[in-house]
């Protein structure tokens, strides 16, 4: 799976049919109700460390919204996830009903800013954005992809990199920094059709053209490529860093922990990808989200959110609205 393309399961996790937390921003409609504490990483079955991040709702910025959306009291936030989860970035917690989650855990922090009740509603990857044209949906957080071709119909407001990353063994010494060089003689794992599996096979055909070359093997799902990792049949594997940030915490303490071993970019050398809120063009929603990720970031629930993911080499310096995204060619 590429960051910011269709979610795939990274575990088996019971998935709803749809599931709308009416108070996951806290209960009721008004401004009081909207902030105050908000649980970050509950239900995560080890997945994050839980945490409780306190967020006022800022008048400023909720002066920034369309009069409709202070009018009704909710930010109606659309999740990807059917017909399974994606953890850390969204699944069913350990209650079998609650979403959990990176992202639905940021729309929650949002939502207390803009003084907005959240509710979630879970859908499969392309419902999630007819629900989006519909206006039954005011924004998308789902780790979103700001592309080229998705910002002629689509607002963003980025708050993550869009990064791959390479998993190793803790104890291996082997790290990538962004030289393919590093790649000579390894054995290195990643899944067919997707992104990550297209910028390994062109650093695959770079190194040839020098002489060199690495091994690339596949297996049928993350399970297998962990067992191969543990028994030494493979190096590392090369996934979206999201994923790879899953599995090491999931190793921690464990006989055989993993580690990040490096990241890059999913967008390749020439730019820097980024993961975004994404709302129907011209709504009006864009700038008051992205406001509320930044006073976020300025006042440290940011860094709070990211760390208790194990998401913080992603973290951006400030949220952009509508920033260069993927060239069509990307996409």
């Amino acid at each position: 799976m590429s960051s910011g393309r269709r979610p795939r399961a990274t575990a088996l996790i019971a998935a709803a049919a749809l599931c709308l937390l009416a108070a996951c921003g806290g209960g009721g409609g008004s401004d009081a109700a909207a902030s105050g504490p908000i649980p970050v990483g509950a239900l995560s079955n080890g997945a994050a460390k839980e945490t409780s991040i306190s967020v006022p709702v800022v008048e400023q910025i909720r002066a920034e919204l369309p009069q409709q959306y202070r009018d009704a009291g909710v930010l109606n936030v659309g999740l990807g996830l059917l017909p399974a989860g994606s953890p850390p970035l969204g699944f069913v917690g350990t209650d079998d009903r609650t979403l959990t989650g990176s992202e639905p855990d940021l729309a929650r922090l949002v939502g207390a800013v803009l003084g907005l009740r959240v509710e979630l509603g879970n859908a499969t990857w392309e419902n999630m954005f007819v629900g989006i044209d519909s206006g039954r949906t005011d924004v998308g957080f789902s780790n979103i992809t700001v592309t080229e071709q998705r910002k002629l119909k689509y607002d963003f407001a980025s708050y993550r990199q869009d990064n791959l990353a390479f998993e190793t063994l803790a104890s291996a010494p082997w790290s990538f920094s962004g030289d393919i060089a590093a790649l000579a003689n390894q054995r290195i794992s990643v899944a067919r059709g997707t992104n990550q599996e297209r910028i390994l096979l062109a650093w695959q055909a770079q190194l040839r053209a020098q002489g060199q070359d690495f091994a690339v093997e596949y297996y049928p799902d993350i399970n297998a490529v962990q067992l191969a990792l543990e028994s030494g049949q493979i190096n590392s594997y090369l996934g979206p860093n999201p994923a790879v940030a899953y599995q090491v915490t999931q190793s921690a303490g464990r006989p055989v922990p993993k580690k990040t071993a490096g990241t890059f970019s999913g967008a390749g050398v020439s730019l820097q990808g980024l993961i975004a809120a994404t709302t129907k063009k011209d709504s009006g929603l864009a700038k008051p989200v992205a406001d509320a990720i930044n006073y976020l970031i300025q006042n440290g629930q940011y860094q709070q959110w990211l760390t208790a993911w194990n998401l913080a080499n992603e973290a951006v310096p400030s949220s952009q609205v509508n920033p260069p995204g993927l060239p069509p060619s990307d996409t």
